[in-house]
């Protein structure tokens, strides 16, 4: 008798462990949509840390994202993969028939993986990946889900990072760069750091949905001048005059949509530079602000993430294609040399050509991307700038964010009137064909 109460006393732990395994409710707690996002803000911490251009984080988000997506729709039947939607992206890998999964688990090793393999800094990935691993270990589903999960998000990886290989990236990294001409219309490296044109090629990259980087050009910009009485001097003065009236309130618009990655600043003889979140992480900061309000589920949450991402990455090829074609100059360009050589703009301006404005095709696009999952007349507050020391900033709408941030960069001195309102144009363009040709749900 008393060799059994010991034996009873001694399985006790293992009991409880057993029942720990065992939890009956892993696969709700796992379904949090808050893994996600924490995901997707861990992969814009490293985007902004490494310094990607605006386009070539775009093309960081959309990967990951569709990853994450793909590996949650076995698991939600109402949606379907994007395969066969998407250029050249072929039937991903499918789970065992009759086996268990945990997809939530599979979405964010998938996520993380190709987020890893696409920026520089892969040791703060790496740091995350155990963090997640811990959180998901603490839901205690039985282990062979666990690693059957994290075997299928790795396949849906690799087959995205396979996809990724063909989109002609990495030959774009041996293109020749920029040259400038003397051409007196003609884009030139602009205060302080002068840098060299950034992506000259980037409507080589091939599109998500777009037939083409050509398929939406927009109407070309205003015929450059400098004569007084022409209207592209007029345009300048528009630029040159804009702050004289509210000039409170538009240096606030202009300064909560800098989202430029890499502002350089120059004190005697010390340049340092300050670091802030891109255009494109900033609206995938509003899509995942707007799965939290609609208290979307963790696959609805990866659709806003990978539908608002696809619509940002073909803007921008959209948007590089018609940058590198009209190559027109910058206001700061102009003004200096022919109006007032010591006016600088209230912001920095950027290392590309001026038309069009890719805030204002990027915005749009995303907007109309996140206007056909959530309504036309979605209210809510952009706390995304608060982390770079900006307060919030409230909308009735996506589509009148995407208005205020193309305006901006006319606010911001770093853009004429023209390349702003065509450039969304352009952007509606993107967006409406992307909603239209990408399918959710069946």
């Amino acid at each position: 008798m008393r060799m059994t109460k010991w034996l009873a006393f001694l399985l006790l732990p293992m009991i409880f462990v057993a029942c720990e395994e065992e939890n009956p409710n892993f696969q709700q707690e796992a379904a949090n949509p808050a893994y996600l996002r924490q995901c997707v803000d861990r992969l814009t911490d490293v985007i902004v840390h490494d310094i990607f251009s605006p386009p070539v984080a775009s093309r960081i988000y959309a990967y990951a994202s569709i990853s994450a997506y793909e590996a949650l729709v076995p698991g939600a039947p109402q949606y379907q993969s994007l395969a066969g939607q998407l250029t050249d992206l072929e039937p991903l890998p499918a789970p065992l028939p009759d086996a268990v999964y945990c997809y939530p688990l599979a979405a964010v090793t998938a996520y993380l993986k190709v987020g890893k393999a696409l920026i520089f800094s892969e040791d703060s990935i790496s740091v995350f990946q155990d963090k997640m691993r811990q959180e998901f270990a603490a839901i205690h589903m039985p282990k062979d889900v666990e690693e059957r999960s994290v075997a299928y998000g790795e396949a849906i990886a690799d087959a995205i990072l396979a996809w990724s290989s063909k989109d002609n990236y990495k030959q774009t990294r041996t293109f020749p760069k920029y040259s400038i001409t003397d051409n007196p219309a003609e884009w030139q490296p602009t205060p302080p750091s002068y840098m060299d044109g950034i992506e000259p090629s980037w409507n080589k990259i091939r599109p998500f949905v777009l037939d083409s980087a050509q398929q939406f050009i927009p109407l070309p910009p205003t015929p450059f001048s400098p004569e007084k009485d022409s209207e592209f001097y007029q345009d300048v003065l528009d630029v040159y005059g804009v702050l004289a009236e509210n000039r409170e309130e538009k240096v606030a618009i202009a300064e909560f949509w800098d989202c430029n990655p890499y502002v350089s600043h120059t004190t005697g003889h010390v340049m340092f530079a300050t670091k802030k979140i891109t255009p494109g992480g900033h609206w995938m900061g509003i899509a995942g602000q707007a799965a939290t309000k609609a208290k979307a589920d963790i696959t609805k949450t990866a659709a806003t993430y990978a539908l608002t991402s696809i619509a940002l990455a073909d803007g921008f090829i959209s948007c590089w294609d018609e940058k590198y074609r009209s190559r027109l100059l910058r206001p700061e360009t102009f003004i200096n040399r022919y109006l007032d050589e010591n006016w600088q703009p209230l912001l920095q301006t950027p290392p590309f050509p001026e038309y069009t404005s890719g805030h204002s095709v990027i915005s749009r696009a995303a907007a109309i991307a996140l206007t056909s999952l959530y309504g036309d007349n979605f209210a809510f507050a952009d706390s995304v700038e608060v982390a770079y020391g900006l307060p919030v900033r409230s909308f009735n709408s996506f589509l009148e964010a995407s208005s205020e941030a193309a305006v901006s960069r006319l606010y911001g001195g770093i853009h004429y009137r023209p390349a702003c309102d065509n450039g969304v144009a352009q952007g509606e363009q993107v967006g409406k064909y992307v909603v239209a040709q990408v399918a959710l749900t069946h």
